[in-house]
């Protein structure tokens, strides 16, 4: 569903995406890691089509990116670390503007409005103003928009930022019901005890390279530890760092 082919993405001389590779299929559920400035933001912007590679090719759904981007898109959704929302509608009037937005009819989106209230608990305030809503409420809002049009991709980042511990739950048993159902999710995230739990693949990026691809043990084997993923991420990269890389990137596919 997702395919990076030999990505490279400059902002002048800085390399931000280093000839990155990568394959996430319907159904998985991919982790993204990596510390602060190491390319994620970048990686995530260009599989939205907000920007475009320097070098490489972007599929999603079969489809390149650059040649049939507004049909792409059409079958992912983003769900920024920031949930956005027009403060001067309503949880309902949102949603439905977000319906239109994807072009579905009315009676469909009444009907898939029913469908996310219930499962991300909205009902309670979908009438209220979101100027009024905590961070808590906007992101299951945001959630509940992202979900609306059934896209066949997901992608979130740092979705747990700022939520109780309920909600926290919730979202992890959303997204693992997501990949189940056939979506493939690809979530950034810092939290690595959830990384853990829910991920069936994990992809390790650092100074723009992706150093590791592959499941929780496939990357402890690489690492040469049988530690917890805190463990070996923090080896990984601090190896990284102190040898030098080839610009090639690891090639991520799951199989």
């Amino acid at each position: 569903m997702i395919e990076m082919v030999d990505v490279v993405k400059k902002y002048g001389d800085k390399l931000a995406v280093d000839h990155v590779s990568l394959t996430i299929r319907e159904g998985e559920l991919f982790a993204f890691l990596g510390p602060n400035g190491a390319g994620k933001t970048t990686t995530i912007k260009l599989l939205c089509n907000l920007l475009f590679p320097n070098q490489g090719t972007i599929r999603i759904g079969g489809l390149d990116l650059r040649t049939h981007g507004e049909q792409a898109r059409r079958m992912l959704s983003y769900v920024p670390d920031l949930p956005f929302l027009y403060e001067k509608l309503t949880g309902l009037e949102f949603l439905e503007f977000i319906g239109d937005v994807y072009g579905m009819n009315r009676d469909l989106t009444r009907e898939k409005i029913q469908e996310v209230s219930a499962l991300f608990q909205l009902d309670p305030f979908l009438n209220d103003l979101t100027e009024r809503y905590s961070h808590g409420m906007r992101q299951r809002t945001v959630f509940a928009a992202a979900l609306l049009h059934d896209p066949k991709i997901l992608i979130v980042d740092e979705p747990t930022v700022g939520l109780d511990p309920k909600s926290v739950r919730q979202l992890k048993d959303t997204l693992r019901k997501q990949a189940d159902m056939g979506k493939a999710i690809f979530l950034s995230s810092h939290s690595l005890d959830i990384v853990e739990e829910l991920a069936d693949t994990i992809g390790i990026i650092f100074q723009g390279r992706l150093i590791a691809f592959g499941s929780l043990e496939a990357i402890k084997n690489q690492a040469e530890m049988d530690g917890s993923l805190e463990q070996v991420f923090l080896k990984m990269t601090e190896e990284s760092e102190e040898i030098p890389q080839k610009p090639t990137g690891v090639q991520g596919a799951v199989s």
